[in-house]
């Protein structure tokens, strides 16, 4: 079974300032590793809500420390200081809107503020970025709806196969 590299970027000035202990990286981890069998490697990058910041930490797991997904959490927001969408799009050579959009559909069933929501997705080389809001809850709600896709997403770019507990996520791969 493949190892896979995650990368974790939580996009906070708070947390970055030391103001409040980070809660959402964590969370990510958590479920990632209930859906996922294979042995995970992360990589964990808090920075603050800047674009440079953002796209630099971006860059570096994708190039250098050969993510196969990456996770952001934070910054997706309306908000002056939210540009995690924007530093996403900055980095990659394909978006992938589909993702966000069902994230916003499943989020608007538990508060009609998700459509202020602006997490999107997006590819850089053989690397899966995937934008989540910042609140634990609404990690995992989101990561329920758009997992089932992520898994062979990974496999068309070529990164690595990733197992799933199906015990805990059904994923979806077309018999071929």
């Amino acid at each position: 079974m493949d190892k896979i590299n995650i990368g974790i970027v939580v996009a906070s000035d708070r947390a970055f300032e030391g103001i409040y202990e980070d809660i959402s990286g964590k969370a990510i981890e958590e479920v990632l590793n209930e859906y996922i069998l294979n042995q995970c490697e992360y990589f964990y990058r808090l920075v603050q809500d800047d674009q440079k910041m953002i796209e630099q930490a971006l860059i570096e797991l994708c190039d250098d420390q050969k993510c196969d997904l990456i996770v952001t959490t934070g910054g997706t927001g309306p908000a002056l200081r939210d540009v995690t969408p924007e530093a996403t799009q900055g980095v990659c050579e394909k978006m992938m809107p589909g993702f966000g959009e069902l994230m916003r559909q499943a989020s608007l069933k538990y508060v009609p503020t998700a459509i202020l929501s602006r997490q999107t997705a997006g590819i850089r080389n053989r690397c899966f970025i995937l934008n989540l809001p910042g609140k634990p809850k609404s990690i995992r709600e989101c990561l329920e709806a758009v997992f089932p896709a992520i898994p062979y997403c990974i496999d068309l770019i070529g990164g690595a196969f990733i197992e799933a507990n199906d015990k805990n996520i059904k994923i979806f791969r077309p018999k071929s």
